[in-house]
């Protein structure tokens, strides 16, 4: 994968597989400490210590569509090779915390990518379930809620294709001026 924002949606969609009915992604910036932290936590059905052990392993997976399950070990890859570090953390009827730290100047760190089209994918493919996205740069912060949007928008999809315009604008203004709106 040639950025993060990928990352971020093949480990969501491990979410979505893992029957979550609540995903928060966050993105925490801060090149004073140098560090991007990425951390996607779910309430799925999560994982006894040796699975995962297991979703480490690249030639471990539960598709039945193909034989690897390059995702994780990827994403690991990538914190790993910026000096960074990878945890996951989960419990059985609880859910999952991936966590992944990045060096944030580091010559191998891959961009973020088209990170609001992600997370509006994510959303509008999914409408029965709840995202959280926060995003923040140092002492800054912009926060995405579904449940609070779906509460204002009183029945009205998210996939509506209005609202989706909307929400697409949103997240990239709010992204963009975490960043000084440029």
């Amino acid at each position: 994968m040639q950025e993060l924002a990928l990352h971020i949606l093949d480990i969501a969609q491990n979410s979505i597989a893992a029957e979550a009915t609540l995903i928060e992604i966050t993105v925490a910036e801060c090149p004073r400490s140098d560090t991007l932290d990425i951390v996607i936590r779910d309430n799925g059905r999560g994982m006894d210590e040796e699975k995962v052990k297991k979703v480490l392993d690249p030639f471990y997976t539960t598709r039945t569509t193909r034989r690897v399950g390059l995702g994780i070990p990827l994403f690991r890859e990538a914190a790993l090779s910026t000096g960074g570090d990878f945890r996951i953390e989960s419990e059985v009827g609880v859910g999952t915390t991936v966590f992944a730290r990045f060096g944030y100047s580091h010559i191998d760190r891959q961009p973020l990518g088209d990170i609001a089209g992600v997370i509006h994918t994510l959303i509008t493919c999914n409408p029965g379930l709840d995202f959280v996205y926060t995003h923040r740069v140092e002492d800054e912060q912009f926060v995405a809620d579904t449940r609070d949007m779906k509460s204002i928008l009183n029945g009205v999809p998210l996939s509506d294709m209005q609202v989706s315009l909307w929400l697409k604008e949103f997240l990239q203004e709010g992204i963009s001026n975490l960043h000084g709106g440029a």
